[in-house]
């Protein structure tokens, strides 16, 4: 029994000892990782590289690094690599079905670092979806957005290099396309001329480049009335928003009525023959 017990404390101080230096070399991996990738950013600040390719980088030594640490910890443990090399391969075939759409990610990353569709810092607006925001990360398999409301959306890479996707601030500016209704009672002359006065008077708006005002439409309750106008894309918002207050505003001063949607019913009496 003395024997025994000796042998078991043994083997338990052996595997103590091995798991202490695991957790040991796993801590100061992490270390190691992190001032590695953060040495590899400053180098890519300091040539002024491409912030995509610096957030892919980054993503994808994340990835390799901490794949090589795990295996180091794996063989102190007394795990054989040729053992793990038997596992992957035994699973190669699942995993390989499971990891087509993360593949098809990274391939997607690649490509969008390749041809460039946007960089970090472009509005872009995901056309099946409809998701858009100002690009923040490219990373390895998938593109983080924030939105206006300071929201983070996620988007697979596979997903912006297989599908139609608007960049809003390719060119550096932007199209202002509103549309305000008007009842059929209003001036419409006269409510033209409001859009015409409130366009020429906001200073963000270029002056130089067309301007339209027009009739969009003619609607069941309401003449729709559309305007048109450049402005650089950092005021598009801002612009948006000041010129609909200021089309209502001016609109109530005018006594132009913007209706809500209403429906009209003529009802028909019937008359009942019969003499008194």
């Amino acid at each position: 029994m003395d024997i025994f017990s000796e042998e078991n404390i043994s083997k338990i101080l052996q595997w103590g000892i091995k798991i202490l230096i695991a957790i040991v070399i796993f801590v100061v991996g992490r270390w190691l990782i992190g001032w590695i990738r953060k040495r590899i950013r400053h180098s890519f600040e300091r040539t002024g590289a491409d912030r995509g390719l610096m957030s892919f980088t980054d993503s994808f030594l994340k990835i390799a690094l901490y794949v090589v640490l795990i295996l180091i910890v794996a063989n102190n443990l007394g795990i054989e690599l040729s053992s793990i090399t038997v596992v992957f391969a035994a699973l190669s075939v699942g995993v390989s079905l499971a990891l087509q759409e993360s593949f098809s990610n990274f391939m997607g990353g690649i490509l969008i670092l390749i041809l460039k569709p946007f960089t970090v810092g472009d509005y872009i607006v995901e056309d099946t979806n409809k998701d858009e925001g100002t690009v923040k990360e490219i990373q390895v398999f998938y593109t983080k957005l924030t939105t206006i409301d300071n929201k983070t959306v996620v988007i697979p890479n596979g997903t912006l290099a297989n599908n139609s996707m608007t960049n809003v601030t390719a060119t550096g500016r932007r199209q202002l396309d509103l549309k305000v209704s008007i009842s059929y009672s209003a001036d419409l002359r006269r409510a033209k001329e409001v859009l015409t006065e409130l366009i020429k008077g906001d200073k963000r708006i270029m002056q130089d480049e067309p301007i339209n005002v027009f009739v969009d439409e003619l609607g069941e309750s309401a003449v729709v009335l559309g305007l048109r106008a450049w402005i650089n894309t950092e005021d598009y918002w801002n612009t948006r928003w000041d010129m609909l207050e200021n089309i209502k505003l001016r609109f109530d001063e005018e006594g132009i009525e913007i209706p809500f949607n209403q429906l009209t019913l003529h009802m028909k009496e019937e008359r009942t023959g019969g003499s008194e």
